[in-house]
């Protein structure tokens, strides 16, 4: 069943195309239309569509920008819906719109689900959605990775169960492996910042401060430095309360205060009002006596030792040089609390960096334990491939045969890599050197022998251009029992393919169809006679495609189109008969008769 299908593209000023709409559908749909009629622009629209590069050279003569937009049918739990609802799309009815707009300075802009976004997610997107094969680029098939990947796709559990582990293992070895080098390759910064760390502290604990003392001293200071003046303050103050001893008959205001009390007390019982005045006075006079009492004593503890006031004086300088070195200027916690709060955080790292060694150990033995560990998993992989290797080099080179290409041979080399001399990373492998990646240890390229006694070699360099597109839809046509992708959009597969080959290449476009969307762009009628759905892309006479320029055929129209492909002449008795055995044969082969769908 697809799960994802490409119902509809709107074309507006790209190439010869003016306006046109493209209407696509489950199955197998075929586009054709003359030379130079635009056939080519629906690759190239989808190919924008999906993230492919801008170039202002698609837009329209005149126009100011080429827009694509396109409708696609997604499965809600599919990965393409998943990823455009991260990016804040919203799907349409169970369809996701997206709309690619090129400016004729080669500006692009990309939309999805009515959301701006870039064009690099609709790569991704399309990464899920498309397998685009053009004329002149069969890039998904010449890329070693793309290759590697569909032979660990066609391989299944055997690869992917161990391959989830073997990433595992190797992203914790790439963080150990950076983690050792960062502690052995700053060995000596780490030993300087250490020693610093200790002279601090040891620094810090020789003078022992307190959180406050800083300003304990400094009130200390103050008072030693002013103990004369102070003195004196306090015994006149004590004088002018109490009196003065050598003069009897002085007045002092501790006996002010008492004589006042006494004459109030002694009518206070005439009226409330002076009683309490009497109270208040009482107070005072209390009050006058204990603060003389307080004088007499601090004038009495005041010291005004030199020599503690130097130690004083002597202990604020130490503690000062502490604070400018250690407190955090920007921070709001100041004095010698800062100084201790520096101490600890010292003492913190200085353990982290005292352990450094201890770590370094850990981490060399987790290493090499990782190491063999992921040298395993990768011999794992590399024997899995190997194995599924064969098997889908088999199965391809049985459909070439049916490809007309009965003595080719394909196979499908899985060697491992070999190890750069100064690679650090590299890993013990069958007595071999050999670097190592997130996929594993291999590398994975697809080889071809067109015939007997031709040496297989890279399929980019093996292969002529028909050959090359008929061993990418065998390739597909294996693939797409593993790991179908949705859609795939062929851009003359068929080119330099002809007669019974070609009738073959319609077939196996037709079975891929089964399991999934297939568009063709086409030349040959004994490929589209295949087809569920039949376009025709026609251009105008001032050379535009228009909106009415993209038409589905059926029937009669289907017939006359098949007689243009096959002879140039719509009306032509002999290419009419013909095209109508070529529709004969797409049912007999096992195609569905008109009125059914394929082969209408």
């Amino acid at each position: 069943m697809v799960v994802s299908v490409l119902e509809e593209m709107r074309i507006k000023d790209l190439g010869v195309i003016d306006d046109a709409i493209v209407e696509l559908s489950s199955g197998f749909t075929a586009v054709t239309g003359e030379t130079g009629a635009g056939k080519t622009m629906v690759v190239t629209s989808l190919g924008l569509l999906l993230g492919g590069r801008a170039d202002a050279g698609y837009v329209r003569a005149g126009a100011a920008a080429a827009v694509v937009e396109g409708r696609i049918a997604v499965a809600p739990d599919s990965a393409a819906a998943h990823r455009a609802v991260e990016a804040g799309a919203e799907l349409d009815e169970g369809a996701l719109l997206v709309s690619r707009t090129v400016s004729a300075e080669g500006r692009s802009r990309a939309h999805v689900g009515g959301r701006t976004v870039p064009a690099g997610l609709l790569g991704e997107l399309g990464e899920d959605l498309v397998a685009v094969h053009g004329q002149t680029d069969q890039q998904g098939l010449l890329r070693p990775a793309r290759q590697r990947r569909a032979l660990d796709r066609y391989a299944g559990r055997a690869v992917s169960a161990p391959l989830v582990e073997y990433r595992e293992t190797y992203q914790r070895l790439r963080a150990v492996a950076a983690e050792l080098a960062e502690l052995t390759t700053r060995a000596r910064e780490r030993a300087q910042e250490a020693d610093l760390l200790r002279f601090g502290l040891e620094e810090i604990a020789a003078a022992e401060p307190r959180a406050g003392e800083e300003a304990e001293l400094a009130a200390e200071a103050a008072r030693l430095g002013h103990a004369e003046a102070l003195a004196a303050a306090a015994a006149t103050a004590h004088g002018a309360l109490a009196g003065d001893p050598a003069d009897p008959e002085g007045v002092d205001a501790v006996t002010l205060a008492g004589g006042a009390h006494r004459a109030l007390q002694a009518v206070r019982d005439h009226d409330p009002a002076l009683a309490g005045l009497a109270d208040r006075l009482g107070e005072v006079a209390i009050l006058l006596a204990d603060i003389s009492g307080d004088l007499a004593g601090y004038a009495d503890g005041l010291d005004a030792d030199p020599l503690r006031l130097a130690a004083v004086e002597e202990r604020r300088a130490a503690l000062t040089h502490l604070i400018r070195k250690y407190a955090d200027r920007d921070g709001d916690t100041e004095g010698c609390t800062a100084v201790l709060a520096w101490a600890e955080h010292g003492a913190a790292r200085l353990a982290e960096l005292d352990g450094d060694d201890d770590r370094i150990g850990e981490l060399t033995a987790e290493r090499d334990a990782l190491r063999d560990r992921l040298a395993g998993l990768a011999a794992t992989l590399t024997d899995a491939r190997r194995e599924a290797a064969k098997r889908f080099a088999d199965a391809v080179t049985e459909e070439l045969a049916q490809l007309a290409m009965p003595h080719a041979r394909v196979l499908v080399d899985v060697r491992l890599t070999e190890a750069a001399p100064d690679d650090e990373d590299a890993i013990d492998l069958d007595g071999r050197q050999v670097a190592v990646g997130p996929h594993g240890a291999d590398e994975v390229e697809l080889l071809l022998a067109p015939h007997p006694g031709a040496p297989a070699r890279p399929i980019a360099k093996g292969a002529s251009g028909g050959e090359l597109s008929r061993v990418m839809l065998a390739v597909e046509v294996v693939f797409a029992d593993a790991a179908p992708v949705p859609t795939y959009l062929f851009d003359e597969v068929d080119a330099g393919v002809g007669g019974k080959a070609a009738v073959e290449v319609g077939r196996r476009l037709a079975r891929l169809a089964d399991s999934a969307q297939v568009v063709v762009v086409t030349h040959l009628p004994q490929v589209a006679a295949f087809a569920d759905r039949h376009l025709v892309v026609e251009k105008t006479s001032d050379g535009s495609v228009t909106r009415s320029g993209v038409r589905s055929v059926h029937g009669e129209g289907r017939v006359r189109e098949l007689s243009r492909m096959l002879a140039g002449q719509e009306d032509s008795s002999l290419a009419r008969a013909h095209a109508e055995e070529l529709l004969a044969t797409a049912a007999s082969l096992g195609r569905r008769a008109a009125g059914g769908g394929r082969g209408a």
